[in-house]
């Protein structure tokens, strides 16, 4: 058999977790050398038994650098030379940009929505914490030990985790994008224990994205288009409007002239509204209402504010006009009811301005006789 002098594990694989030293034709004498570099640890077995655990350094192996395995192998004079003895190397650097997603979706209830089914992925680190509790809990005897081969295990850990936490958020699936780092941090606080108990650390993780059922994302973007339409109606009403124009340029017939006409109409009606508007929001009235606000001296003729008793210019006295008390538009001398409403008439007295029942011969309120 040849004899190990130096013992260590070059590694250039980007995938391994544990690699084990073969060792069916070597033996370990004394001051054989070990070397463990930085991001790997060594751990001595005999016969399936974890011994010794060696750190990143250079060592010497004798009997006070391998109490454990001297122990196991009852040297009872020191360290019997050459002897054999399972050697393995662990991985403790991290692994990234390692892949989940869930499988199948996860079913939420949604204060907005209800019930929705709502799919995730991302991305996640890990690396192993205590090679030790790592060897006895998960790599055993292996000879070799790859990411591979514990991937889908964590994934399933981490979809479990995940679900729990979305559940538990209470968040909206429309305000999920703004909390996925929260979320984040809670699934990894959530799995610290069981990562532990498994001799690992889960080192990152992270959210890329949660997508919602096709049905559903259309049916919000549906709403967000409805919510802009309602929004800027009289926009959209405006730029219909001149798009109607223009087509009705192209076909200067009948029903391009009668096309403009009507949109001529709306838009006309559309900006006296706006008008009206304005001048309402100003206190003036809206357009047109100067009109009922005078009536003429029956004497030069002046226009005079519908209120005055006396005209102003020549001081005639005022006779009041007899109005609709339905609408309020000027009734004719001797009218029995109103030309645009049809409601009986109601006369005014021109002394103190009271409203006279009809065919009354005197005012009820200052006696004044009815001309």
């Amino acid at each position: 058999m040849a004899l190990l002098k130096i013992i260590e594990w070059a590694d250039n694989s980007s995938n391994t977790l544990v690699y084990k030293i073969d060792t069916k034709k070597n033996v370990i004498k004394r001051g054989s050398a070990l070397t463990v570099r930085e991001g790997q640890v060594a751990i001595f077995c005999d016969k399936g038994r974890m011994a010794d655990v060696f750190l990143p350094g250079y060592y010497k192996l004798e009997t006070d650098s391998l109490p454990i395995l001297t122990s196991l192998l009852s040297w009872k004079y020191g360290f019997e030379s050459p002897f054999k003895s399972e050697v393995y190397f662990v991985n403790t650097t991290r692994f990234s940009k390692q892949r989940w997603g869930t499988a199948n979706p996860i079913m939420l209830r949604d204060p907005d929505f209800g019930a929705v089914r709502v799919r995730a992925y991302g991305t996640y680190s890990f690396r192993v914490k205590d090679a030790f509790v790592f060897m006895t809990e998960l790599s055993g005897s292996h000879s070799t030990f790859k990411t591979e081969d514990i991937t889908d295990h964590i994934r399933s850990i981490l979809v479990m985790a995940i679900s729990d936490a979305m559940g538990e958020s209470g968040v909206s699936v429309v305000d999920m994008a703004a909390n996925l780092m929260e979320l984040s941090q809670t699934v990894k606080e959530s799995l610290e224990k069981r990562f532990g108990e498994m001799g690992l650390e889960l080192s990152d993780f992270n959210f890329e994205n949660v997508s919602l059922p096709a049905e559903l994302e259309k049916a919000m973007d549906e709403n967000a288009r409805l919510g802009m339409f309602r929004r800027n109606v009289d926009v959209y009403t405006q730029m219909a409007q001149a798009d109607a124009l223009k087509d009705a340029a192209k076909n200067p017939g009948m029903a391009g002239s009668t096309m403009s006409a009507g949109i001529g109409l709306g838009m006309g009606a559309q900006m006296m509204r706006s008008m009206n508007a304005a001048y309402g929001a100003n206190g003036m009235g809206g357009v047109g209402a100067g009109a009922a606000q005078t009536k003429p001296c029956p004497k030069c003729g002046t226009q005079v504010d519908s209120g005055a008793r006396f005209c102003p210019k020549c001081g005639e006295k005022m006779q009041a006009q007899n109005v609709c008390s339905k609408c309020g538009a000027p009734l004719a001398p001797g009218a029995k009811f109103c030309s645009e409403c049809g409601a009986p008439t109601v006369s005014v007295c021109a002394k103190c301005g009271a409203k006279l029942a009809l065919n009354a011969k005197f005012c009820p309120e200052c006696g004044e006789k009815v001309k």
